[in-house]
């Protein structure tokens, strides 16, 4: 009778425990101030509903969409009546990007509404132009090898005429973009050495294997949605059919190649891939706060091992997705280049007048885009163009930074990548890297930067969006990880990493 008292005792200890951490956990959620989410006032500046996403709904002549049907569009979001949402006004066969997703709730971090991002640069202003002349330009550029931006007449180019912009938010040497700053961020060790993270090019570890990462491409030149007829039919949600691919998988070598590796990734290979390398090289690499590296007679497992770091590595990946799904359908509903390439168009044609920044409408990159394919639109990589959700944030940017984040903390950021590797200007090979040191931290703001920016090169999104999403993702897992911290049995100090914005915080 004793001995069963004991254990009551102890199973109801153990219950108000869990309760205690749970609500807790829910408590420190429900006393934060209560967010605005603003954004850039677009919607209501203008009536035509000319700077915001309307994919896939019907649209006239000039690409601007049906009121009506972008009203109707409004309350449903707003309602958040899952039997609404089948009552969407879609002009064609494509379906809209689980706009639900924005009401979803998460039990473990932050609520997706309870996390703010800046409001998107205005459809006037110089920072929107800014960042098209960049997609311009790394649209005319997808197919010069990273290895020969230095010395090719159109990467030469691109660095000039962004130097010249008025509000370009890019990195910059002495204030002007180099060949080697060229579409490249200032994230701490984005900057050294080469253009792809080393977690893009060196094997994988799998289970008894090891994986190339040579991948399947499109052909050279091959670029979509030029002809102002196939633009529109998109706009209004046909599905056209599919690109020509290269016979020959490649090491990615250019923004050709890494647009389309982020055109096929589901959401968390270039995390989980980075994460197997950063296994294989051993306990070394491993964040020196991991409470088993000095212990005589334990190893980590289910907590502080190999799956506690691929289950936090990968779970982030799903609510960084479902925060920037929040901001996109129910704050923003910024527009998408393609639809903003289809408004510079018709101004320069004439047909419309909208009020665009002259940065972009007077670009070398529009003028040079108009003679290699004689209109003013945005070159796609895809042939379909963008997805059917909205451009701000960027998801890709939200899952990679909620991903990156996890490997900050669980691995040693100092740590040096050994045997570093750069790839052929045909992709076909890999050679030795020769430069400064390349470390763990530097590489996942490279990878987190690389995965956001293959977006930009393929057209279908913004420097603000990849920015601004990481800072989505970042937070996303620095709630998981605050909420997990109290978790633990073992003597554990927490976990520190650096962020984004270069500042260290320990949790």
């Amino acid at each position: 009778m004793k001995f069963k008292l004991i254990e009551y005792l102890s199973t109801w200890l153990r219950r108000m425990k869990v309760l205690i951490l749970r609500v807790r956990a829910s408590l420190f959620y429900k006393l934060l101030p209560t967010p605005s989410h603003p954004n850039n006032g677009d919607e209501v500046k203008y009536p035509e509903k000319i700077a915001n996403f309307s994919k896939g709904l019907p649209h006239n002549e000039l690409g601007e969409v049906d009121v009506e049907a972008y009203d109707k569009y409004i309350q449903i979001l707003n309602s958040g009546d899952p039997d609404d949402f089948e009552n969407l006004p879609l002009a064609g066969e494509r379906k809209l990007v689980d706009p639900q997703a924005a009401y979803a709730f998460e039990m473990v971090g932050p609520d997706s509404h309870q996390l703010v991002i800046p409001p998107a640069p205005s459809f006037s202003s110089p920072e929107i132009a800014a960042e098209m002349v960049e997609l311009y330009w790394q649209a005319l550029t997808r197919d010069i090898p990273f290895n020969e931006y230095d010395t090719n007449p159109l990467t030469i180019a691109a660095a000039n005429e962004l130097s010249t912009l008025s509000d370009f938010r890019g990195p910059k040497v002495d204030g002007k973009v180099t060949t080697g700053t060229l579409f490249r961020d200032n994230l701490q060790g984005a900057l050294t050495g080469p253009y792809i993270s080393q977690f893009l090019w060196k094997d994988i570890p799998y289970v008894a294997t090891n994986i190339t990462q040579r991948y399947r491409t499109t052909k050279e030149g091959e670029d979509f949605l030029t002809d102002y007829d196939d633009w529109l039919a998109i706009q209004n949600g046909s599905i056209p059919p599919g690109p020509d691919y290269d016979p020959i998988p490649r090491y990615i070598r250019n923004a050709r190649d890494m647009a389309q590796f982020v055109h096929n990734d589901l959401s968390i290979e270039s995390g989980f891939g980075a994460c197997l390398i950063l296994l294989g090289y051993g306990t070394a690499a491993w964040d020196k706060n991991n409470p088993y590296l000095e212990s005589d007679t334990q190893i980590g497992f289910p907590t502080f091992g190999i799956p506690h770091i691929l289950d936090f590595v990968t779970r982030a990946a799903r609510p960084g997705l479902e925060a920037a799904w929040y901001q996109k359908w129910l704050v923003h509903r910024r527009l998408r280049p393609e639809e903003f390439g289809g408004r510079i168009h018709n101004k320069l044609i004439g047909k419309a007048d909208y009020p665009i920044h002259p940065d972009v409408l007077n670009s070398k990159a529009v003028e040079e885009t108009y003679k290699k394919y004689g209109s003013y639109l945005l070159p796609q990589a895809y042939p379909e163009g963008c997805p059917t959700h909205p451009s701000y944030p960027a998801g890709h940017a939200s899952f990679v930074g909620a991903m990156v984040t996890m490997l900050k903390a669980l691995f040693n950021e100092s740590f040096v990548i050994p045997d570093p590797v750069v790839a052929t200007s045909d992709g076909l090979s890999l050679d030795r890297y020769e430069g400064p040191p390349l470390t763990v931290g530097g590489e996942l703001n490279k990878l987190a930067y690389n995965i956001a920016n293959g977006r930009d090169a393929a057209g279908v999104h913004y420097r603000a969006s990849g920015i601004n999403g990481f800072q989505l993702g970042e937070s996303i897992a620095i709630g998981i990880l605050r909420d997990y911290k109290a978790t633990y049995n073992e003597k554990f100090e927490g976990f520190t990493l650096t962020k984004f914005d270069g500042t260290t915080i320990k949790i």
